[in-house]
């Protein structure tokens, strides 16, 4: 059998990667604190033309930072979120899903609302000051949008990339206009998914001693 001619260096493979990324994506309009995790989510989806669709309050990424060096918990909506974060340049921050949680398919039904929004219930003891990454369900990001509004703890900053074809896009739109004060990093439309949100995560750690 011939051997097939492909890269297998991973140092190439990023090196090459990233080159794409810079050529084809319009980073620049972008300010520069938020470049560098456009470049992570753009190579955990292979959509270059992702950054047009990107939309923030303030800045996210080094108030997400600050809370993760101050060892904040990572609030995560979807197990596949959670699993995607790499961990070993964290500061021992939780990283917390609990979509498992035993509480949660009774509070779902008593709420009126998936598991997953039910659990942002579970998150408020945790909740003040947490970094929160939403990259599956838009009930999620609706359920917090709905909590905060209603007076409960905010995060330190939020991650939102639901995805999907029912909700996602609007749960997004809502959070743009909500106007809740909040650090936050959004994705319009129907576009997202954890491994999207893992990697805003990961980018994260690029920017941490």
């Amino acid at each position: 059998m011939t051997p097939r001619d492909y890269i297998k260096d991973p140092a190439e493979i990023y090196r090459q990667s990233f080159a794409v990324i810079e050529a084809e994506a319009e980073l620049s309009a972008l300010p520069r604190w938020l470049q560098p995790v456009a470049r992570r989510m753009i190579h955990a989806c292979g959509m270059t033309d992702l950054a047009a669709d990107l939309a923030w309050h303030d800045d996210p990424v080094d108030a997400a930072r600050d809370a993760l060096k101050a060892a904040a918990p990572i609030l995560c909506d979807a197990q596949m979120v959670a699993s995607g974060i790499i961990r070993d340049r964290l500061h021992g921050n939780e990283i917390v899903c609990l979509i498992g949680d035993p509480r949660v398919p009774g509070l779902a039904r008593d709420l009126g609302t998936t598991r997953s929004a039910a659990q942002v219930e579970l998150w408020r003891d945790r909740m003040a000051g947490a970094v929160v990454a939403i990259g599956n369900a838009p009930t999620a990001l609706y359920h917090l949008i709905e909590q905060i509004e209603a007076g409960g703890p905010k995060p330190a900053a939020l991650f939102a990339f639901p995805v999907g074809f029912v909700g996602a896009k609007e749960s997004k739109d809502e959070l743009i206009a909500a106007k809740l004060d909040l650090p936050y990093l959004t994705l319009r439309g129907r576009r997202g998914g954890s491994a999207i949100a893992a990697a805003a995560i990961n980018a994260l750690q690029d920017g941490m001693a």
